[in-house]
């Protein structure tokens, strides 16, 4: 008697029949997201491009509850400096320049030597963007991008100092990931408006300004290089101290700032 060919069970045929239908789900769904995220680069690129225009016009004292950022953005002057030597670089776009796509270049980035990296950055570009305002071609205000290791994460934002480029004028930290409720005063309108009038370096030079451990005194010698810390976020406070330290020294934006106290434009 011929033998009977078994027949797949049931529950076999299900199993197969959901695997193939999860299969096919998931590849539609991939197919999806990868077109949502080619379809929304763009924007995505050109909303990062207004949120850090709208900074830089914040900090520079031009940013208007009404305006277009973009229009008023014409009137801020980027421009690419050397970091070495603090000149500008006429033959670099500031549009296109990268500054994280050429840290990880070897041939355009320096690494950090670890008795200068304070500010724990590790690599940096060998250029820099700043931005200039000016009216009727003199200087009225210089913005730098800085950044930093705070407690949690690295701080980024933008420190504008007047044509002298020796006071403060104004600072914005628009990017980090420190202890809500504790670390977050660096978003604080009242801690930021203790920046402004604060000097960077001393008649000898020397760079003083600082974050101080707590409130600074009245009668405190240096009370002109030092901005109020915050109880409980010291750490976060030696970060922001020690950001500006390194960018403002001459491994970062000393050179081109000397350039400035020296009548460059």
């Amino acid at each position: 008697m011929p033998e009977i060919p078994k027949q797949p069970s049931v529950k076999r045929e299900s199993v197969t029949r959901t695997l193939l239908v999860a299969f096919f789900v998931s590849l539609v769904c991939s197919s999806l997201v990868a077109s949502a995220a080619v379809v929304l680069k763009p924007r995505q690129i050109a909303n990062a491009l207004l949120d850090v225009r709208k900074n830089i016009l914040e900090v520079a004292g031009l940013l208007q509850p009404e305006g277009d950022v973009n229009e008023l953005f014409a009137a801020v002057e980027p421009r690419v400096i050397d970091l070495e030597t603090g000149a500008y670089l006429d033959d670099v776009d500031p549009e296109g320049f990268d500054p994280v796509q050429t840290r990880k270049d070897p041939k355009l980035s320096v690494v950090i030597p670890a008795e200068l990296d304070i500010a724990r950055i590790g690599r940096r570009s060998k250029r820099a963007v700043v931005y200039l305002v000016r009216d009727q071609g003199e200087i009225t205000r210089i913005i730098l991008p800085v950044s930093g290791y705070g407690l949690w994460s690295t701080l980024y934002g933008f420190l504008a100092l007047e044509p002298d480029g020796n006071t403060v004028a104004d600072i914005i930290f628009y990017s980090h990931g420190e202890t809500a409720g504790i670390g977050d005063f660096l978003t604080k309108e009242p801690w930021r408006a203790r920046w402004p009038g604060k000097r960077v370096y001393d008649d000898a030079g020397e760079l003083r300004l600082e974050v101080s451990k707590g409130r600074v005194a009245a009668d405190d010698p240096l009370a002109a290089y030092r901005v109020d810390g915050v109880s409980g976020a010291t750490l976060t406070g030696n970060g922001v101290t020690n950001l500006i330290r390194y960018w403002l020294g001459d491994h970062g934006y000393g050179p081109f700032l000397k350039n400035i106290q020296g009548g460059g434009s």
